[in-house]
């Protein structure tokens, strides 16, 4: 997105894409009064730049049986491999819905759901600590959500 610029229109219309991202065209164009077409054409321009990565549907964890909700903490051994090696079964590892490298005392920071605490605790036996490099883990549980949500900030982008 090096050489686009964002106005007051692409604004309103990632506004509400982030809060509704199966808006039909035709509605969008209307939340952003704007016709159809050229609502289309800033849209693809959007797409085509990145600044719109991807459109999803998110799920209730709890609506799934996934009611343990937990962030975990990782710490490598500095040896040559371990990073790579860690990113690698990272990806591999469902559970794990979204990985940070962090500074401080831990490497990483992992947002992980489970069913309970035993599967949990599995997870974190026989494949966290058996991972070659993991030097150390430290969880934390979600006793509750007070705000949980996938928009991002625009008002530094407005004009």
């Amino acid at each position: 997105m090096p050489n686009l610029v964002l106005d007051k229109t692409d604004l309103k219309m990632l506004a509400a894409l982030q809060l509704n991202g199966r808006l039909s065209n035709v509605e969008l164009a209307e939340k952003v009064a704007l016709s159809p077409s050229p609502c289309l054409r800033r849209l693809k321009q959007l797409e085509e730049s990145g600044v719109i990565r991807q459109y999803v549907a998110l799920l209730d964890p709890a609506c799934l049986g996934l009611g343990l909700h937990a962030f975990v903490r990782v710490k490598l051994e500095k040896r040559a491999g371990n990073l790579k090696s860690f990113i690698e079964a990272v990806q591999g590892w469902q559970e794990v819905v979204n990985c940070y490298a962090m500074t401080g005392d831990m490497d990483y920071l992992l947002q992980v759901y489970f069913q309970d605490l035993p599967h949990f605790s599995r997870f974190v036996m026989d494949q966290l600590l058996q991972h070659p490099g993991v030097e150390d883990v430290k969880s934390s549980f979600v006793l509750k959500d007070f705000k949980q949500t996938t928009a991002l900030p625009l008002s530094h982008l407005a004009l």
